[in-house]
C-alpha cells in the first residue's frame, strides 16, 4: 500500500470530515424540510415526511449499486461521483423553493439520497485508507462520525432559525443552508480532484460465485430488519418531535417558536455524539447483547414515559432564541423524554451491525452493502408514523416507534443467535 502519512493527506482527510458533516447536514434538512412544506403546501403529516422517504428510499436503490462501484471505479471516482450528484441534489432543492412545486422539492430530496448513499459507503474505507489502516484509520473514522453528529446537531436550529414564523414558512427561506451545503460540495470536489488517493481494494478480475451469501445465516436476516427498525427510529423521533412542537393547538401542536423547536431537536443529535463517545468508551466493557438490549429497554420505557406523562408537567430546558440569544424555555417532560432517546438510538447502528455480521467471515464485505440498502426504514416508518399521526395524533403516533424498539429488543435477545454455524465462512 502507498504511504498515506497525514501530512500528504491533510486536505483530502479534512474533505473527507467535512463530507462526514455533509452526510448529517443534508440528511437532517429533511427534518425541518418537513414542517416547511406542510405549511407551505398545506399537506396532511405523512406527506410532509415523504422528502425523508425519497432520501432514505434512495438508499434501497443505490446501496448495493454503491458497494459496486467502490470495487470497480475506487474510493476517488466514487467520492467526486457522489459529491457531483449530492450538488445537483440540493441544486434542485433550491430550484423547489424557486417555482414552489412539491414535486420538485421530493425529486431533490431523493437525487440528495443517492448521493448520501454513496458518500456513506466511500467515507468510511477511504479515511481508513488515507490514515493507513490500524490505531490511526480507525481514529480517523471516529472523528469522521463526531463530524456526523455535529452537522446533525447544526442543521435543524439553523433551518428552524431561517423559518422563522412556520405559519409562513417556504423552502426558499432554507436558502443559506442549501447555499453552504452546495459551497462544500464544490469545495470538496476541487480539492480531491488534484489529489492522488490510495485504491487498495479494486477488483481487477473476476470472482467466483459463492454457493452461500449473507442472507442464509438467519442472524443476519432478522439484523437487516433490526437496522430497518432502528434508522426508522432515529428519524421518526427528532421529526415528530419536532413537528409536534412547532404545530400550532388546533392541529394538536404545542406552538412553540421553531428556533426554539429546532434547538431541541438538534440537542436529539447532540446527545447522540455524546451517546457515541460513551459507548465508545464502554465498548470493551459490555457485550453489544448487553448494551443493546439495555438502549432498547430504555427507549421503550422513556417513550412510554412520554406518551402518557400529561401536557401539563413541564420542564426547562437550554435552547436558542429566535433573537440568538441563548436560554432557557419551559417544555412538556414528555419532549425532554423524547430528546434524551438520542443517548439510546446513539449505539444501535454498531452493535446491531456487530451482532448481525458476527460469525460471517468472508461475507461481511457482502453483507455491509446490503445494510446500507436497509436504511431506507429512515424513510418508511416516518411515512407510516405520520399516517398514525394524521389519524390519532402526535403522541399516538410514537407506538409506531414503541413497536420498533420492541423488535429490536427482540433482536437483542433472540435474534441475534447464530443458528447457522455449519455454513464455512473461509
Amino acid at each position: 500500500m502507498e504511504s498515506t502519512k497525514q501530512k500528504s493527506y491533510a486536505l483530502p482527510i479534512a474533505m473527507m470530515f467535512a463530507l462526514f458533516f455533509m452526510i448529517a447536514f443534508v440528511t437532517g434538512l429533511q427534518n425541518p424540510m418537513g414542517i416547511i412544506v406542510k405549511e407551505q403546501f398545506q399537506v396532511p403529516n405523512w406527506m410532509s415526511q415523504l422528502g425523508n422517504f425519497a432520501n432514505f428510499i434512495a438508499y434501497a436503490c443505490m446501496g448495493i449499486p454503491a458497494g459496486i462501484m467502490l470495487q470497480r471505479i475506487g474510493y476517488k471516482k466514487t467520492a467526486l461521483t457522489a459529491i457531483v450528484v449530492g450538488f445537483v441534489g440540493v441544486g434542485i432543492s433550491f430550484l423547489s423553493g424557486q417555482v414552489e412545486s412539491f414535486t420538485v422539492y421530493l425529486i431533490g430530496a431523493f437525487v440528495s439520497g443517492f448521493s448520501m448513499c454513496m458518500l456513506n459507503a466511500v467515507v468510511n474505507p477511504m479515511l481508513n485508507t488515507l490514515g493507513g489502516g490500524g490505531n490511526r484509520g480507525n481514529q480517523l473514522v471516529q472523528f469522521g462520525g463526531s463530524c456526523n453528529s455535529i452537522g446533525a446537531t447544526i442543521v435543524p436550529v439553523l433551518v428552524g432559525y431561517l423559518m422563522g414564523d412556520v405559519y409562513s414558512a417556504s423552502i426558499s427561506k432554507a436558502n443559506p443552508a442549501l447555499f453552504l451545503a452546495m459551497g462544500i460540495f464544490a469545495l470538496a470536489f476541487i480539492v480531491l480532484s488534484f489529489v492522488k488517493i490510495p485504491e487498495p481494494h479494486l477488483v481487477t478480475a473476476k470472482k467466483e460465485k459463492e454457493k452461500h451469501s449473507p442472507f442464509s445465516f438467519r442472524h443476519f436476516v432478522l439484523g437487516t430488519l433490526a437496522i430497518f427498525f432502528y434508522v426508522g427510529v432515529e428519524v421518526g423521533i427528532a421529526n415528530f418531535a419536532n413537528l409536534f412542537m412547532t404545530q400550532s393547538v388546533d392541529k394538536g401542536g404545542l406552538a412553540i417558536d421553531t428556533t426554539v423547536a429546532g434547538t431541541i431537536a438538534g440537542t436529539y443529535w447532540f446527545l447522540m455524539l455524546i451517546g457515541r463517545l460513551t459507548g465508545a468508551s464502554l465498548g470493551a466493557k459490555f457485550s453489544s447483547k448487553s448494551m443493546l438490549t439495555f438502549v432498547s429497554s430504555l427507549g421503550i420505557l422513556l417513550i412510554l414515559l412520554a406518551i402518557f406523562l400529561p401536557l401539563s408537567t413541564t420542564v426547562n430546558m437550554p435552547v436558542f432564541k429566535s433573537d440568538i440569544s441563548f436560554g432557557l424555555a419551559e417544555v412538556p417532560i414528555g419532549i425532554m423524554l423524547m430528546i434524551l432517546c438520542g443517548l439510546c438510538t446513539s449505539v444501535m447502528w454498531g452493535n446491531i451491525f456487530n451482532l448481525a455480521v458476527e460469525g460471517l467471515g468472508k461475507y461481511t464485505a457482502a453483507a455491509s452493502g446490503i445494510f446500507m440498502v436497509m436504511v431506507c426504514g429512515g424513510g418508511v416508518l416516518p411515512l407510516i408514523q405520520g399516517a398514525v399521526a394524521d389519524g390519532f395524533g402526535y403522541l399516538a403516533s410514537f407506538w409506531v416507534i414503541i413497536v420498533a424498539l420492541a423488535y429490536i429488543l427482540y433482536y437483542a435477545q433472540v435474534g441475534s443467535r447464530n443458528v447457522n454455524k455449519d455454513i464455512p465462512v473461509e
